[in-house]
């Protein structure tokens, strides 16, 4: 046989010539990336990814520094802290201090306890794995912006029941409470123009040293105090001063941020006070910055369960556990504290992953054993378990509860799910939490694996407003029940006012050891302008029309103007207990988007957002019931416009 000399067969008969050696090999190395690396990008790879990754990339580790009552009791320590809602719980969380510090209701994540963890690098940090973003997490904001174009403002419009100001922005007809009205008006243009005056784009106002404070619990993001006053300026009719909140949200709010920030805070105040400003407004320009903001929080979801962690860094894939949170968990009145704002997320961008997400936590929520059908603060969102099993309805857990009865309310009612994971949880909570006092009160204990804490926090206090708006759609023999009940709990908070020398109500009040609705530490007699009792106050009127609700809302107006109200603002108060007024220096957000705008609605006639057509969010931001028929109805019929 003859075999033919083929080009690139050296002298010596097969061997590759040596820069055709390079590209073969470069070319071999490129496919063996090429499938290496497919292993991080096929949907569903997180399995195949964990037989190359370490445990310690796959798992988060434990931090812990002293006990949990340590790091409760440093957090609750008045002046110390920004007071956050979602730290100690829901509400805890919702302003700060203590439980309350960010982790629920308002303001939820570790207040200034935490912040400090963020800012010397102590807090529990979870990479997120490589590869792990779904597409939707993964699509730009632009991409959701442009997809936002199916939601008609106009339709919306059609779609609520009633005005949404009312027939005369809610004035009252009587004059004293018109008066009253005036009153609450005239707090927060005082509140509002000394923030502007000397602490305008950042966070908070501190009236005593007339300058701003920025803190770590929004990352880098600024003008906390302006996005949650924009629908309380709006509804009270100061639009001089909502025109120049709008102005610095559209020229100055930069989302473009590496900061370290609160999942739960920036939800409940950002998200919340945008989402807000657009319905009510109907200005694209928030739709257009509150959706960019949401896309920025999707990957704290990226979990091996879905829970997402508390802490995020709104530049990155990067998500973490807070430093004090037992064993890495992720706390629930944090994660519980979503499914308001990501259900309105999905609405106006048209993308389904935000609501995916939160219904993703109800799915794991669900499939977990509850200890007596409660709900403990702590879960690991990598096991899915929880870590302890401590039970409140304050701190730590509030505004998780929250949630599911005003999802089911925002749903137009149709959420079945959110529905029976309310009233079974109410009955459990019933069952297990709520006491009667010697004195004749009832409240709310907290759980610690079947040992009860007899002390209800300022944050549980929202309880009574809760239960209240939930008695309606419970079993039909048990309406007046709850609406006793959320009578009762609201008496009982209304009492830890009546008996400080103030007339305003510390952190946390007991019922032991002879005490009855007061404080009996040092550490729990501050007031940091919190607005659960006056919550409770307005639900209880609108739903009972009882006078005494408007009278104690009045006393309360009376006490923080004789208390709280300084030369430049508003502060809070180190001691309840005393006339020697201590202050800590801090008009915090939440005093304007909540405590002031529940007073304001209190002295208004129900036709001001009337709630049939809106739910509050934990940070009072009022949000609208969807009416999935009638929005994709392709020519609803417009009823009466709302302002």
């Amino acid at each position: 046989m003859v075999f033919r000399k083929l080009p690139g067969v050296s002298a010596s008969g097969m061997g590759l010539r040596l820069s055709q050696k390079f590209v073969f090999l470069l070319f071999l190395s490129g496919l063996v990336t090429l499938c290496f690396g497919a292993l991080f990008f096929l949907p569903d790879s997180v399995r195949l990814k964990r037989i190359f990754l370490s445990k310690t990339e796959s798992q988060p580790a434990t931090v812990r520094s002293g006990s949990e009552n340590d790091v409760r009791e440093h957090l609750k320590r008045p002046g110390e802290q920004e007071h956050p809602r979602g730290v100690t719980s829901a509400r805890e969380s919702r302003g700060g201090g203590g439980p309350k510090l960010g982790l629920g209701r308002k303001k939820a994540a570790p207040y200034e306890a935490a912040e400090e963890r963020l800012a010397t690098g102590k807090a529990q940090e979870v990479r997120t794995l490589p590869g792990s973003n779904t597409e939707a997490e993964r699509a730009t904001p632009s991409q959701h912006v442009a997809s936002s174009e199916v939601f008609s403002h106009q339709k919306f419009k059609g779609c609520l029941l009633k005005p949404t100001l009312g027939s005369d922005g809610g004035k009252p007809k009587d004059p004293t409470t018109d008066q009253r009205r005036e009153k609450v008006k005239e707090m927060m243009k005082f509140a509002w123009d000394n923030y502007k005056l000397y602490a305008w784009g950042k966070n908070e106002l501190r009236p005593l040293t007339k300058n701003g404070h920025v803190g770590n619990m929004f990352g880098s993001l600024r003008g906390a105090s302006i996005i949650d006053s924009l629908d309380t300026l709006y509804i009270m009719g100061l639009l001089d001063e909502y025109h120049h909140a709008k102005e610095w949200v559209e020229t100055s709010m930069d989302l473009n941020s590496n900061g370290e920030a609160s999942v739960f805070e920036v939800n409940i105040r950002y998200v919340g006070g945008l989402l807000s400003a657009y319905y009510l407004t109907g200005e694209e320009m928030f739709k257009t910055k509150v959706l960019e903001l949401g896309q920025k929080l999707l990957p704290a979801f990226n979990t091996p369960t879905g829970i997402p962690r508390g802490v995020i860094n709104l530049g990155s894939d990067n998500s973490w556990s807070w430093g004090w949170a037992s064993a890495g968990s992720s706390i629930l009145a944090e994660f519980g504290t979503l499914h308001l704002e990501f259900v309105h997320l999905s609405q106006l961008s048209g993308d389904p992953v935000y609501k995916e997400k939160v219904m993703n936590i109800r799915k794991v929520l669900n499939k977990i054993d509850k200890p007596q059908g409660l709900y403990p603060n702590f879960l690991s969102p990598v096991s899915g378990n929880w870590v302890q099993h401590h039970v409140s309805i304050g701190g730590l857990g509030d505004s998780f509860y929250e949630y599911l009865i005003k999802s089911y309310l925002m749903s137009d009612k149709t959420d079945e799910d959110a529905k029976r994971m309310y009233y079974s949880a109410l009955e459990a909570i019933e069952a297990n939490l709520v006491q009667k006092s010697p004195g004749g009160l009832t409240y709310m204990a907290e759980w610690r694996g079947g040992i009860l804490d007899h002390k209800m926090g300022h944050l549980a206090c929202f309880s009574g407003g809760m239960i209240g708006l939930g008695a309606d759609d419970g079993a039909p023999d048990q309406r007046q029940h709850y609406l006793d009940l959320a009578a009762q709990i609201t008496h009982t908070c209304h009492e830890s006012y009546d008996r400080s020398a103030t007339k305003l109500g510390p952190e946390t009040f007991r019922f032991d050891s002879g005490a009855e609705a007061t404080a009996t530490r040092l550490s729990d007699r501050y007031y940091i302008l919190r607005p659960e009792v006056i919550e409770s106050y307005m639900y209880l009127w609108r739903l009972t029309h009882d006078p005494k609700y408007r009278d104690w809302g009045w006393e309360a107006v009376e006490a923080l103007e004789r208390h709280c109200r300084v030369e430049f603002g508003f502060s809070g108060i180190r001691d309840v207990y005393t006339l020697m007024d201590g202050h800590d220096n801090m008009q915090q957000s939440f005093f304007l988007a909540e405590t002031l705008k529940y007073l304001y609605l209190l002295f208004s006639e129900d036709d001001l957002l009337p709630l049939e057509d809106w739910v509050f969010n934990t940070e009072a931001h009022p949000l609208p019931v969807v009416r999935e028929h009638c929005l994709q109805d392709p020519s609803p019929q417009e009823k009466t416009p709302s302002p």
